[in-house]
């Protein structure tokens, strides 16, 4: 100590203690600085998490319609080649018809010639019945003696009786 001042080690911790002081001052100052920039930053980092997110909705988005496009695209061409097939399958099924018809049925021509022969066949059958064509013949006994059948309720004809009219006449 030296003589009528402050002894040395009370100017020391004074000294000491301004200087802790200063720096709590500074080190406070340094936290409220710090506590808005953190404040600050905060807000910087929500508006940047905010713009992602805007960025990456947008991106989905334009995604999204870019799929719906492809899937509506992909359905009217679906539907055009369904409406193909079925328009050929139509044509088909009626052509088929129609080629069996043309194939195998007569033409006007044919079923002309057709009636005009089975007219003509009709009157030939008309005109053996009225000459005999009714007459049921057949071959009898062990030695196949032709054989007619008979009407036996008929009178019969002949000097003899030996001629029978013939059954069905």
């Amino acid at each position: 100590m030296q003589g009528g001042g402050v002894p040395e080690e009370t100017l020391k911790l004074s000294l000491l203690m301004e200087a802790a002081h200063a720096q709590q001052t500074v080190a406070e100052s340094a936290l409220q600085s710090l506590k808005l920039h953190v404040e600050g930053l905060d807000e910087i980092v929500r508006d940047e998490i905010r713009r992602t997110l805007v960025e990456e909705i947008q991106v989905l988005g334009s995604e999204s319609r870019r799929a719906a496009d492809a899937l509506r695209r992909l359905g009217h061409s679906a539907n055009a080649r369904v409406a193909g097939w079925t328009l050929g399958l139509t044509l088909v099924c009626s052509a088929v018809p129609l080629v069996a018809q043309w194939w195998f049925l007569p033409s006007q021509r044919e079923l002309a010639e057709l009636r005009a022969r089975r007219d003509e066949l009709t009157s030939n059958i008309a005109r053996l019945e009225k000459s005999g064509g009714r007459i049921d013949l057949r071959r009898c006994g062990g030695t196949d003696r032709l054989c007619v059948r008979v009407d036996r309720t008929a009178p019969v004809y002949g000097e003899s009786g030996d001629y029978w009219v013939v059954k069905g006449y």
